[in-house]
């Protein structure tokens, strides 16, 4: 993405989904990073149809359920840090975890702050990892 201006970033719509005990579901893809489930918003998309749309490619999973508003906005940078990303997460829900494998999902676990922090992750897990707070959900 050559001579894009600094105010411009790539926009990444990504769910949050919980367990019982608070844990956030991270998606482990084939290249051995751990990422949120969601993906890239396109030009003229809603965020909650490219959040559908992201978790039924990556995971052949329904989405239930996406909050009205957002939980959490943070950029960060994409892995190479060559640019920057808005990441917006949405509290969500899905029909069950019985996805199936891609290259984007190869594995799907829950974890704990802590526990995410021993992973392998991509910037925005990272920084979303700084911010999440499980007593506020």
């Amino acid at each position: 993405m050559p001579n894009i201006p600094n105010c411009f970033y790539r926009m990444s719509v990504k769910a949050l989904i919980l367990d019982d005990e608070k844990r956030f579901l991270l998606t482990l893809e084939s290249g051995g990073l751990w990422d949120l489930p969601g993906g890239g918003l396109d030009f003229g998309e809603e965020p909650h149809a490219c959040l559908a749309r992201e978790i039924k490619e990556e995971m052949g999973l329904e989405v239930l359920y996406a909050s009205k508003q957002p939980l959490y906005f943070f950029s960060s940078t994409q892995k190479d840090g060559k640019y920057w990303v808005c990441n917006v997460l949405y509290e969500a829900k899905v029909a069950d975890l019985n996805f199936q494998p891609s290259d984007e999902c190869i594995e799907a676990r829950f974890f704990t702050k802590e526990e995410a922090l021993k992973e392998n992750l991509f910037p925005n897990v990272k920084e979303f990892v700084k911010k999440y707070d499980p007593d506020s959900h």
